[in-house]
């Protein structure tokens, strides 16, 4: 792709992403669900099958494109360490991670059960056993990225139970990638399971370390140049910073790295300012691109009837086993009946780290690019519904909407003087 081809798709991207963003709004859905409709209808599935149409208005998945959506869910992930109440997850640790372990368990027994299903149960150890198991490990993980932006649009982002939900998915993401290198070392001996784990856990070690000593830095800086531009910038660096080292050297996924760089910031006095600079950035470019992207890397024509019924079946499976996993243990948590519900449906979508889960099983030889489609399917009707049901729950409680509206209405009631 040539830099003026890149800038056609980059303008094409942002006026679809945000004309079918505020029509979603018009229509009381979150304007995320109508920026991944907008990438749908961009992409290979609709005007890339029309010929002038896609000369001009047609939207290619690519490397650059690729890297600008990675930096929008690092800036968003980022955003929701900002807001992030400590003391509400100090409160909700303990819960999150309990409904993160069974948000991991049930998909992975449901999917490896679901592929049995369509293909033969194998003898344990077989190939196809292996297969199975992975289709189950594609199901453990959880795009927190879309609920955040879903709770952010709601208002609903920095209460507990909005706290809780995306600590379970951090959390989820972190032993979702534990299960990944398990099966994989199952299936290749020379992987070192333990090396993993231990990886993981030293990576949260230098997350508490270098985290309170770049606080205390952050606070100096903070007090000699607050509300400075330079604020901004320097937590920005951070959270690049931390998503580098995430990956890099400790094998944990780069978002999360974005969100304890967030976290190690919320405290300060300035994490609004920057939660401000960090949007407007968010909002005009990085986000559209990146929910655009999710509806790019799907071509609704290349899937055939037997396809369909297993995508459909993996649609299903893997939203209803987020649903009862993490919903259910919610109740046993002491989690009201409708709480439950949010928390199942906000733990339901899938995203990049999906993507990310099924490329390595590509690469290793464990997932068929056939099965991709399914996982596509998967991450566009998730990504859809999930903000959708989430706004149906939250509409149900009247009192909290009006509260929040009260909230909302409040600087603008305060007459300019």
């Amino acid at each position: 792709m040539d830099k003026i081809d890149f800038l056609r798709q980059l303008a094409v991207i942002i006026i679809f992403a945000k004309v079918f963003g505020l029509l979603a709004r018009k229509l009381k859905a979150p304007q995320v669900a109508g920026e991944i409709i907008a990438g749908l209808i961009i992409g290979p599935s609709i005007f890339g099958k029309i010929p002038y149409i896609s000369q001009y208005l047609g939207v290619q998945q690519s490397e650059p494109l690729s890297f600008m959506a990675e930096i929008g869910v690092i800036m968003l992930m980022f955003n929701a360490g900002l807001g992030t109440n400590i003391n509400d997850l100090k409160k909700s640790g303990a819960k999150a991670t309990i409904i993160a372990c069974c948000g991991v368990f049930i998909p992975l027994i449901a999917g490896t059960v679901l592929y049995m299903c369509f293909y033969g149960f194998d003898t344990v150890g077989s190939e196809e056993f292996y297969k199975a198991l992975y289709i189950g490990t594609i199901l453990t993980a959880t795009s927190v990225s879309i609920t955040v932006q879903t709770l952010k649009e709601m208002g609903k982002l920095n209460n507990f139970l909005g706290q809780t939900i995306v600590s379970a998915a951090i959390i989820d993401d972190v032993i979702g990638i534990i299960v990944l290198t398990i099966v994989i070392g199952f299936k290749n001996p020379s992987e070192k399971i333990w090396l993993v784990l231990v990886k993981t856990a030293a990576f949260f070690v230098f997350a508490i370390v270098f985290g309170f000593l770049f606080y205390k830095l952050f606070k100096k800086a903070d007090s000699r140049w607050t509300h400075t531009r330079r604020i901004p910038i320097m937590g920005l660096a951070l959270a690049f910073i931390m998503s580098y080292v995430a990956q890099k050297f400790f094998g944990v996924a780069d978002i999360t790295g974005a969100y304890i760089a967030g976290v190690i910031l919320c405290s300060t006095k300035d994490s609004n300012y920057i939660q401000r600079k960090m949007d407007v950035n968010q909002y005009m470019l990085f986000g559209p691109v990146f929910f655009c992207s999710i509806g790019l890397q799907t071509n609704i024509q290349n899937i055939d009837i037997p396809l369909i019924l297993f995508s459909l079946a993996f649609v299903v499976v893997g939203m209803a086993s987020k649903v009862v996993g993490c919903g259910g243990i919610s109740r046993l948590l002491g989690f009201k009946g409708k709480d439950c519900l949010k928390i199942g449906c906000g733990m339901m979508t899938r995203g990049e780290v999906a993507l990310i889960v099924a490329q390595r099983g590509l690469s290793s030889g464990l997932l068929s690019s056939e099965f991709f489609t399914a996982v596509i399917l998967l991450i566009i009707i998730s990504s859809i519904s999930t903000p959708l049901l989430l706004k149906a729950l939250y509409a149900k409680d009247p009192q909290e909407n009006n509260q929040d509206q009260k909230e909302e209405s409040a600087p603008e009631a305060i007459p300019a003087k």
